[in-house]
């Protein structure tokens, strides 16, 4: 799921106080079906014997450690900006996607080590209960339905750190999926498949924690947003009276908001107070479009093609 390619109007329509309430709302709903869930599926794993569930069910377990990190950084996000943070404290945000990709890849690595180990001793592999599968498939319905409702409310107010959350659920979604396939697999008398496939989920979990950990890295890093919303950016200071032209626009992300930089070249000949106007009226026009948090202008001259003087492009 790339956040980049959501509909950048939508942003516009929620203030900061309607997503924080949608994060925290949806990362409620998710506490406590996992607290539900998690639960279920370690006392039947245990009762009947099934490495995979009880696997699954600590991974469901995990979730809930990564909701209360995702409410941490929603409410800390909001902070408004101060001396020490002059640009505001949204890359909580993106801080915690690191801790959920983090948390994902430690919890993916302790599952492969625990089903390399009794892949090793096959003879102890016990049969399940027949229970399990039934556990399996409801835990499996619940957590992909939990991540569509959790995804649907990360699209509509755009947040990646709820994105990444939603994934986190649909995660639990695949490895349930696994983890019944494994247990009907004991169950038809093959008991290896059960640690089989504790093995897979954990290499799924495993990949999904860093494919997160690594790009909430690089957004830690000031990378840039894509292409498409830097020229959507562009278009819309040159589409501000006054504006002749726009060059070096950069861009860096803060947690799910934007930080630019940009040249607007105006006319040569007015004053230095209607250039700043121009540039003023540009960044309003940017902040109220785009998930822009602030914009840095710098003003350049520019005069209009004559005998006297060559516009050279830029």
């Amino acid at each position: 799921m790339n956040l980049n390619e959501l509909d950048d109007t939508e942003d516009t329509e929620h203030t900061p106080q309607e997503r924080a309430a949608a994060a925290s709302r949806s990362t409620w709903v998710s506490v406590v079906v996992n607290l539900v869930l998690s639960t279920v599926q370690i006392v039947v794993g245990v009762w009947a014997k099934s490495q995979s569930l009880i696997a699954d069910g600590i991974h469901t377990l995990s979730d809930l450690v990564a909701d209360f990190v995702v409410l941490f950084a929603n409410h800390h996000s909001q902070k408004d900006a101060d001396e020490n943070h002059p640009y505001g404290h949204q890359r909580f945000e993106s801080a915690a996607s690191l801790v959920l990709g983090l948390l994902l890849l430690a919890v993916g690595v302790g599952m492969v080590w625990s089903a390399v180990v009794k892949l090793e001793n096959p003879e102890s592999v016990p049969q399940v209960h027949s229970v399990a599968l039934w556990v399996a498939g409801g835990a499996l319905v619940g957590k992909e339905l939990l991540f569509r409702y959790m995804l649907a409310v990360a699209k509509k107010v755009k947040s990646s750190m709820l994105v990444a959350n939603a994934w986190h659920a649909r995660s639990d979604a695949a490895s349930s999926l696994v983890v019944g396939v494994g247990i009907a697999g004991n169950l038809a008398g093959y008991p290896i498949l059960d640690p089989i496939a504790a093995l897979i989920v954990g290499f799924m979990v495993g990949k999904m924690g860093w494919e997160f950990g690594w790009d909430a890295m690089h957004d830690l890093m000031d990378r840039a947003v894509d292409e498409q919303e830097v020229q959507a950016i562009r278009q819309t200071l040159l589409d501000t009276p006054g504006v002749a032209g726009v060059h070096d626009v950069r861009t860096r992300k803060m947690g799910d908001m934007v930080v630019v930089d940009a040249h607007l070249e105006v006319d040569a000949q007015i004053t230095v107070e209607e250039g700043h106007d121009i540039a003023v009226e540009a960044r309003q026009r940017v902040m109220q479009r785009h998930r822009v948090l602030n914009l840095m202008t710098h003003v350049d001259p520019w005069r209009k093609p004559d005998r006297d003087h060559t516009v050279q492009p830029r």
